[in-house]
């Protein structure tokens, strides 16, 4: 199965912030999106999961073309959002947070799926009567990844899992992607700052620059490669007035 973006655009009222993007991503696959914050990462992913709808090109599910089609569809079709600061039902439990990613799925599924998950992430089976906004950041990540989980999806869309988390976290949180890439099979699409650690678990690169891409390869190359470093560094110089993509 393939997730494939093909000549990508997307706009916020007039103005353009992204320009004819291709991506592909297998099953069982992850890819980094990289770039500077500002570079489109987020709207891409957004696009993708039918919370910003595309100008124009297409999003292709195993060739079905899903462009334009509502979240809820497109998580029906089997593609799920992490989504930035991990948006987590704060005052519900960690059990019932994890139950509403299930929605799409029938009950014997979801019970079935929250062994899995549960399995995955022993603290949240520990903590699964505790309040979602009691927990810690690095708890709340791993819930917000066992809630997309939860609608069994082929392909999972992480919007920058390690903000804001001890360095042992992010490395407990990766090592849950590798984990979720190996074992479940699951492909995706990994928004990440930390680029050393986004390389670290990617099979493929992208990187953006001023909505895009404008490298890609595998991640040994593009680790060794200046446009990198270029790529970061370069949306200081953008023209006077260009639209910098609050969400990364």
């Amino acid at each position: 199965m393939t997730l494939a973006v093909e000549n990508l655009c997307a706009a916020y009222g007039e103005i353009e912030v992204l320009h004819d993007v291709n991506l592909t991503v297998e099953k069982g696959q992850i890819i980094a999106l990289l770039g500077a914050n500002g570079a489109g990462k987020s709207t891409t992913i957004k696009a993708i999961m039918g919370l910003v709808k595309p100008s124009a090109g297409r999003i292709l599910l195993d060739g079905r073309d899903l462009s334009g089609w509502p979240a809820h569809l497109a998580a029906r079709a089997g593609i799920a959002l992490v989504p930035e600061g991990r948006k987590i039902f704060k005052k519900m439990t960690v059990e019932e947070n994890l139950q509403v990613g299930g929605v799409v799925r029938t009950g014997a599924e979801v019970r079935e799926q929250l062994a899995d998950i549960y399995a995955l992430f022993p603290r949240l089976a520990e903590r699964r009567r505790q309040v979602g906004g009691t927990l810690s950041g690095g708890e709340q990540q791993m819930l917000a990844i066992g809630r997309a989980l939860m609608s069994r999806p082929s392909f999972i869309l992480m919007d920058e899992p390690s903000l804001g988390l001890a360095p042992l976290v992010v490395e407990s949180v990766h090592q849950a992607i590798e984990r979720i890439r190996r074992e479940m099979g699951i492909g995706g699409i990994l928004v990440e700052q930390n680029v050393a650690v986004a390389l670290s678990v990617a099979a493929r690169a992208y990187v953006l620059m001023r909505g895009s891409v404008v490298l890609e390869g595998d991640p040994k190359t593009l680790a060794a490669s200046p446009q990198l470093k270029d790529a970061y560094l370069g949306m200081a110089s953008g023209p006077p007035n260009s639209y910098q993509d609050t969400g990364h």
